[in-house]
């Protein structure tokens, strides 16, 4: 009996996409949106907004799969680009907007109430404190929050291995004592694992792997 085939390759899977096969299209779908929309979900905060981040980055797949190119990085890593785009510019139009809040208000009445009342008294307005670089602190959170979302399609040991080190703080060898792992084998999962986020990742991981997979 023949054994069956692998998984179809992804430089393969956007060819047809890019020829107008929807099966790809979907396949595509199955295998990543789930960390496109993990991603987006940790950085706006809005399982909603994350959804319409996940539909429009898929939308410029079906739009441009003719420009994706396989030597310049993953598809995942691609899609993750495109993702990140949308989500920043939500994020820009959301602090374009500030929501106007009474100095002094106590939070136990509805915002709009708050500020008629404010207004009709009289009293200062003010926004809320923000962040003093609140672009460059989203950036950081987009980056653990790929990280995060592509550590979760790991091979299960691999992924263990990492969050070891890193969530842990466990040496190689204290990895081994817990686990029972020999030592060269918690070497080689974690060394894969590694690589499989660069992989995936491409320079998302311009930060150390131990600043990005420590943080939650």
């Amino acid at each position: 009996m023949d054994p069956s085939p692998g998984p179809v390759p992804d430089a393969e899977l956007v060819a047809r996409v890019a020829a107008g096969d929807e099966s790809a299209f979907g396949e595509v779908y199955d295998r990543y949106a789930q960390a496109v929309f993990g991603s987006a979900a940790r950085l706006l905060g809005d399982r909603g907004a994350a959804e319409e981040v996940v539909q429009e980055t898929w939308l410029t797949l079906w739009n441009r799969a003719d420009r994706y190119d396989a030597a310049r990085g993953s598809l995942v890593a691609w899609l993750l680009a495109i993702a990140r785009n949308r989500s920043m510019d939500r994020f820009r139009a959301a602090r374009r907007q500030p929501a106007l809040v009474p100095i002094g208000s106590t939070g136990d009445e509805p915002d709009d109430a708050a500020l008629e009342r404010a207004l009709a008294a009289g009293e200062p307005i003010g926004t809320p404190d923000t962040d003093v670089d609140p672009e460059a602190a989203a950036t950081r959170r987009w980056t653990r929050a790929v990280v995060r979302s592509v550590l979760s399609t790991l091979p299960a040991a691999e992924r263990m291995a990492l969050e070891l080190a890193y969530d842990d703080g466990l040496s190689q060898a204290e990895i081994a004592a817990r686990t029972g792992w020999p030592l060269g084998t918690v070497k080689t999962r974690t060394r894969r694992g590694l690589l499989r986020l660069r992989e995936a990742l491409g320079d998302t991981l311009d930060e150390s792997a131990g600043g990005v997979l420590g943080a939650t």
